[in-house]
């Protein structure tokens, strides 16, 4: 088996170009794609090696990428979409929403959309404006899409291409300040997990936290922090938001009686309370306490200066579990 250290980024970069390889119908197209590789150079390289009409510098207009985008899938392709930023996705909201998530249920299964759309998501990377949102939630509420997020540069590398070899639309959010974290990944070797399934990532009897995307760093570290204590925290990195896989979960929290959410965006109906309401559901005779949530607060995200304030860290992630403790 040949296996890399790669950066997140540059594991996108090598799922993005096998999957260009094995299919000549995967079109990648978007905001400075091509020449320039993308403004995290998530894309570098492809246009020269791949030419211009299969990764595609398009306007700067997202709407009529992901609208170009349907159509396309219609005819047979699979269109590969980057949004360059979080905060630029609302132009095609409709789009997404309206007609990728809607295409294959009103057509009675006859028409498939297998595109993918790639955000770039989360703060941390001192952006303006934005560029730092996370705005999973409105994605995983819509029936018709899937919604996955990778959080190590193994998980890059195969998401990306098993997101592009579904024949459902597919919203992969990529946890951007995450890009230049380096892990091993064996570029040869079949995917560990299927695309919509979470894993446990750090084994521990005392509490459960369930994290994803960027947060699966920042709960590891928590883990070790805590470990330190005599607290043996068990991580699972959900990477698959809709649909949930919370198998794993459920037997974990059976195991610890205690769990703790994590997730950047503000936690009013984020995917926190979700989990959290089928973990009570689902566990309630096992829990010792309520489940609790660590989140970004309910405020629009704040300027640069002060957005570690904002992000939730370890700190708060081993309060929320000492809080556990002490029902």
């Amino acid at each position: 088996m040949m296996a890399e250290t790669l950066t997140l980024g540059k594991a996108l970069n090598h799922g993005l170009r096998r999957a260009l390889e094995n299919d000549p119908k995967v079109i990648i197209m978007g905001e400075d794609v091509g020449k320039l590789g993308g403004v995290f150079r998530i894309t570098d390289g492809l246009q020269k090696d791949f030419g211009e009409d299969r990764v595609i510098d398009t306007p700067l207009a997202e709407a009529g990428i992901v609208g170009t985008a349907v159509g396309l899938a219609i005819r047979g392709f699979r269109p590969v979409c980057e949004i360059q930023f979080d905060g630029f996705v609302f132009p095609a909201y409709n789009q997404i929403v309206a007609q990728v998530a809607k295409m294959f249920y009103r057509s009675n299964g006859n028409v498939r959309l297998p595109i993918v759309i790639r955000i770039p998501y989360g703060g941390g990377i001192g952006a303006v404006e934005h560029h730092s949102e996370s705005p999973e939630a409105y994605f995983a509420h819509t029936p018709g899409l899937k919604v996955v997020t990778c959080a190590n540069p193994s998980d890059a590398y195969h998401m990306i291409q098993q997101a592009i070899s579904s024949d459902d639309p597919v919203v992969f959010f990529e946890p951007k300040r995450r890009y230049w974290e380096k892990g091993t990944v064996e570029l040869d070797r079949p995917a560990e997990a299927e695309l919509h399934a979470s894993r446990i990532v750090r084994e521990g009897t005392d509490a459960t936290i369930l994290a994803y995307g960027p947060m699966v760093r920042t709960a590891l570290d928590a883990a070790t922090a805590g470990a330190e204590d005599g607290r043996h925290l068990e991580v699972i990195d959900l990477r698959t938001l809709s649909p949930l896989d919370l198998g794993p979960a459920y037997e974990s929290v059976r195991r610890t009686g205690r769990c703790v959410v994590v997730h950047e965006a503000p936690g009013n109906l984020g995917l926190g309370s979700e989990i959290a309401a089928r973990i009570t559901e689902e566990c309630f005779y096992s829990l010792e306490s309520p489940v609790l949530r660590v989140t970004g607060y309910d405020v629009p995200y704040p300027a640069a200066r002060v957005e570690e304030e904002y992000l939730p860290d370890l700190d708060r992630v081993l309060d929320a579990v000492d809080r556990t403790f002490g029902w």
